[in-house]
């Protein structure tokens, strides 16, 4: 659910150094939505991931959110990530293309009658051949085949600029933006300075 805070004031909000900013957007859906159409569906495979060691979970992780600067799983703690990944109410998916995991899938069933799509992405060059339709089909189905009332996911201006416009094909709807600060892990070192070249890096 999204926190209640203060409203920012209008205009420019100065960032310290090392960090960067991002408008996230929440959306979320009540029902389920009608399925649409795969170009080449046998062409891919759903598999539950479980148990996902933190090793291969982590390096997957890395090549399919590196370029948009997802950073949070790289810098969490060995326990406190195994604690989320053998956790019997967060199911983690793969998308294999021809045996290569190409796809991940975070769902969480934690809140009652609710799940939040964690993490949705696709390794780069599996992009733009109908693997991310069928990964977001089956994660509808997924979900809604559980007792929920909402699924609910949020993306930013750091993700791809298709990411919103795919989630609302998909069948969410915009509910919430909130602004989030964050550090640059691209100054720490955690992710290469090539990552996210639509987003300058500043050096402090």
């Amino acid at each position: 659910m999204i926190e209640e805070h203060p409203a920012l004031s209008t205009g420019y909000h100065a960032l310290p150094p090392g960090k960067i900013a991002t408008i996230v957007t929440f959306l979320q859906m009540h029902a389920r939505p009608a399925v649409r159409p795969v170009r080449d569906p046998a062409a891919f495979a759903w598999t539950r991931w479980h148990p996902a060691s933190l090793d291969e979970y982590r390096a997957l992780f890395r090549e399919v959110g590196e370029y948009w600067l997802w950073e949070s799983r790289l810098v969490m703690s060995d326990e406190k990530l195994n604690a989320i990944l053998s956790n019997p109410q967060i199911e983690l998916y793969t998308l294999q293309d021809q045996g290569r995991p190409v796809g991940l899938v975070e769902l969480d069933f934690r809140e009652e009658a609710e799940c939040e799509l964690v993490f949705f992405g696709l390794v780069g060059d599996a992009i733009g051949k109908g693997a991310g339709r069928f990964m977001m089909n089956q994660a509808i189905e997924t979900a809604w085949s559980r007792p929920i009332k909402r699924f609910w996911v949020h993306t930013c201006h750091l993700d791809s600029p298709e990411a919103l416009p795919f989630y609302q094909r998909s069948g969410f709807t915009p509910y919430a933006l909130k602004v989030e600060v964050l550090n640059d892990p691209r100054l720490t070192g955690l992710l290469p300075r090539s990552a996210a070249p639509n987003v300058p890096v500043i050096d402090p």
